[in-house]
């Protein structure tokens, strides 16, 4: 067996990333020599406090922006822009107002040169594997915002990406829905078996769905990955899960 036959699909290797931005005329590093294995199939979450880098690092993944120095290889091979391998989720999940439930998730799939009916199709496989089954001809605007968000992830999974990129995609839900859609997406990462990498502000998201987090910060030290070694499906008030929040929160000197 060759060494490229027993890589994984989704398997992303990041070397020696940096990026420096300019704020003022002064230069503004947000990431220094990242090297990180994300091994195919695994939830990853990164974490941070604003300004670390967190956005930028999922950008660098998406192939919005490129590194100053470094590269992100996906499957052995490194990136040069956005691919068919990737979908990105945002915390707003852009729907087309003037396209129904259905017609947004298959929208990627017709771009992509897929017959309408075909797309149309998968689309509803999708459209049921999120809970949305009888919302296909619903109007965005008559959907909550959970429910969008619910349309946004099944759009993104219609494409079938190897590698889900999620940048705070629960950060506007109200509390309820947000630990629904928590739990949702790690139903869906289960069945999907997607590389899924997670941008959130919130240490409890990052344990429940992940498998290891990575822990950026602003002051220049070295990040930080903890595994999380708790079983699934995730149970918040087990001893485990608080003693891991306790210690993310103290790695950012919260108590």
């Amino acid at each position: 067996m060759t060494a490229s036959s027993q890589i994984r699909r989704g398997e992303v290797a990041l070397r020696h990333l940096s990026k420096t931005y300019s704020l003022n005329g002064q230069p503004l590093p947000v990431l220094r020599n990242l090297s990180l294995d994300i091994r195919g199939g695994e939830s990853l979450a990164i974490v941070g406090p604003s300004g670390c880098g967190k956005t930028t690092l999922l950008r660098l993944l998406a192939g919005l922006e490129g590194a100053d120095a470094g590269q992100v290889v996906i499957d052995g091979t490194p990136i040069a822009g956005v691919g068919t391998e990737r979908a990105v989720i945002y915390q707003e999940p852009r729907l087309l107002p003037w396209l129904s439930v259905l017609e947004n998730v298959a929208f990627g799939l017709e771009l992509r040169g897929v017959p309408r009916a075909e797309a149309q199709d998968r689309a509803r496989r999708y459209i049921r594997l999120v809970g949305l089954d009888d919302f296909q001809n619903a109007w965005p605007r008559q959907l909550s915002g959970g429910m969008a968000q619910r349309v946004g992830i099944a759009r993104a999974l219609t494409v079938q990406p190897e590698i889900l990129l999620l940048d705070e995609p629960l950060g506007a839900l109200d509390a309820m829905t947000k630990l629904t859609m928590q739990e949702e997406l790690a139903r869906i990462w289960a069945e999907e078996g997607v590389t899924m990498i997670l941008v959130t502000h919130d240490l409890e998201e990052a344990i429940f769905l992940a498998d290891r987090v990575l822990v950026l910060t602003n002051d220049g030290t070295a990040p930080t990955v903890f595994p999380v070694d708790l079983p699934r499906p995730r149970d918040r008030n087990s001893a485990g899960f608080v003693q891991m929040r306790r210690m993310l929160m103290g790695k950012f000197g919260l108590h």
